[in-house]
């Protein structure tokens, strides 16, 4: 299994629509990185937000989760209170190849700040918006800037093809389209 480049992920975009919306290069100006990266993609956060709330005295349970714990919110600057977390959902869309699994990672900037991304591996044949989970681990409140970078994703290619892949044990999150909650 092996790390693939900026010009497999470049052919694999174009040519596949792995990833969509598309950012061929690096985009730095004035805003938090996205784009491809030398070994990865930087991904962004889209401007749709569920924040944690304890205003119901709800148990956080994995097996039967309660919406009522998650506020939405949509704008261009989303405030994570101290020591509480949101979901968000990348802009891009993607479309992970047979042979492929990803790792994401949060970006520096956040991480220095006491802001951990938090995303399970993309699986073989995996599609759909991903949805993050974003820590703001200070006793302060934090900010995430909408269509800016969040996280890299690092994409690596098996030597061989899996048995069974994430479409054909028709995963539970499969093409999401908004910001999933937990299911069992």
């Amino acid at each position: 299994m092996g790390l693939k480049s900026d010009g497999w992920i470049r052919r694999m975009a174009l040519e596949q629509k792995m990833i969509e919306p598309f950012e061929e290069g690096q985009v730095r100006n004035g805003v938090i990185s996205y784009g491809t990266s030398s070994y990865g993609y930087d991904i962004r956060v889209a401007n749709e937000y569920k924040i944690f709330t304890n205003v119901y005295s709800a148990v956080v349970d994995p097996k039967n989760f309660d919406p009522r714990s998650m506020v939405d919110f949509t704008g261009e600057i989303c405030v994570i209170p101290p020591n509480s977390f949101a979901l968000a959902r990348t802009v891009e869309y993607f479309r992970i190849p047979k042979n492929v699994l990803t790792i994401c990672l949060g970006k520096s900037t956040y991480a220095r700040c006491g802001i951990i991304v938090n995303v399970t591996p993309f699986e073989p044949e995996w599609e759909g918006f991903v949805t993050l989970e974003i820590s703001n681990t200070t006793p302060l409140p934090a900010k995430i800037y909408s269509n800016e970078g969040i996280a890299q994703v690092l994409f690596f290619e098996g030597d061989e093809q899996c048995e069974v892949t994430y479409a054909q044990k028709k995963g539970k999150y499969q093409y999401q389209k908004s910001i999933e909650l937990p299911k069992l």
